[in-house]
């Protein structure tokens, strides 16, 4: 039977004693996330979606009200709801969608906006290092705590790509696929030093108060600035211009957008994650990848471009992973995944059709 997804719920994991691991352990972590659809009795029908940098785990549908995850508005459709609901190619109806969002953000899960236990204060600048597999770690309890025995895909753009490529490596015998977009197995050289270029640009705020700022008035409008030159990169004009056709009109909204983005984001989930991107890598984990996997790249993607991406694609088939690579049509550079889904939903409906066969 089918139902619309209009009645999310946004739900919270917790364990404790979360051992991190470059040292320190979270005495409290708690892991935001939403469900759709049900899981079966074998437990071996959930698809986990992994998000992208400064995102959520509000993947499909619409929250009900006074159900919305932190720092999601209400009425707000999931980022992906092109691709995941009743008959879609991510088939509710069929799956257990669990989306998630990941340690160190800001939309649920503990980071450093979270109270510290301990202090009973936010963590703020004190937050501990985390990286890529203490996330994936993470995630990995709150699917055994559901129930979770095998995982059909794991799907995600950009560092939702990062964690499902090091799910695939963590955790080999656990998924059919891995379904990654707009990404690439390993970052780019030179993430690190940005992740400390990037705080230094937040602390250049009058109100950044050595990294606390939470009772000190904010950094938004520092947040806001970043926002709108990383929309702009990604691709967000070309993305408004079918619907906004004036210049002047396009530039407005997406400097809107960025002031009510910059209203719930932390500055210092953006420096934490970062951190974490920089340091991904299983390029030389190839051969532990058993998982079938969906690799699309947009060409004009200035992070992950279309170079890049057949050259990693080359890499991975030459250790042996089985990988379908699709190239999107689109102008859309590193948002395209989002907003050209339509484009590549039957290349996933079938790649999700045959795994496990």
């Amino acid at each position: 039977m089918t139902h619309k997804l209009d009645a999310v719920e946004g739900l919270t994991f917790a364990t404790k004693d979360f051992a991190l691991e470059k040292g320190g352990t979270l005495p409290l972590c708690e892991v935001a996330y939403e469900t759709h659809g049900k899981l079966n009795a074998a437990g071996d029908n959930a698809i986990l979606v992994v998000h992208g940098y400064t995102s959520s785990g509000h993947v499909a549908g619409v929250h009900a009200e006074g159900k919305e995850a932190r720092g999601v508005a209400p009425g707000t459709a999931g980022w992906w709801d092109a691709l995941i609901g009743p008959g879609k190619a991510v088939d509710t109806d069929k799956f257990f969608v669990v989306g998630v969002n990941a340690l160190g953000s800001c939309h649920g899960s503990t980071g450093p906006a979270s109270l510290d236990p301990r202090t009973g204060k936010p963590y703020g600048p004190t937050f501990p290092e985390v990286t890529i597999r203490d996330i994936v770690r993470s995630q990995k309890l709150l699917l055994d705590s559901l129930g979770v025995k095998h995982l059909v895909a794991v799907c995600g753009p950009s560092m939702g790509g990062f964690q499902s490529f090091q799910w695939g490596v963590s955790y080999p015998d656990f998924m059919h696929g891995v379904v990654a977009t707009v990404t690439a197995p390993k970052m780019r050289a030179g993430t690190i030093d940005a992740a400390e270029q990037l705080r230094q640009r937040l602390a250049s705020h009058p109100n950044w108060n050595n990294g606390w700022y939470y009772e000190n008035g904010g950094i938004a409008s520092i947040l806001a600035d970043i926002r709108h030159e990383t929309l702009v990169g990604y691709g967000q004009r070309e993305i408004l211009a079918a619907t906004i056709p004036d210049p002047a009109k396009r530039e407005e909204a997406i400097r809107a957008n960025a002031r009510e983005w910059a209203k719930t984001y932390d500055g210092h989930s953006m420096v934490v994650l970062r951190r974490a991107i920089g340091t991904f890598d299983i390029t030389a984990d190839y051969a532990k990848l058993k998982a079938k996997v969906l690799y699309v790249i947009a060409p004009n993607d200035t992070l992950f471009p279309a170079k890049m991406g057949v050259s990693y694609a080359k890499e991975m088939r030459e250790a042996g992973v089985d990988l379908t690579y699709v190239e999107l049509v689109t102008d859309k550079g590193h948002m395209a995944s989002h907003a050209d889904a339509l484009q590549w939903a039957p290349a996933l409906a079938a790649f999700i059709e045959r795994l496990g066969k």
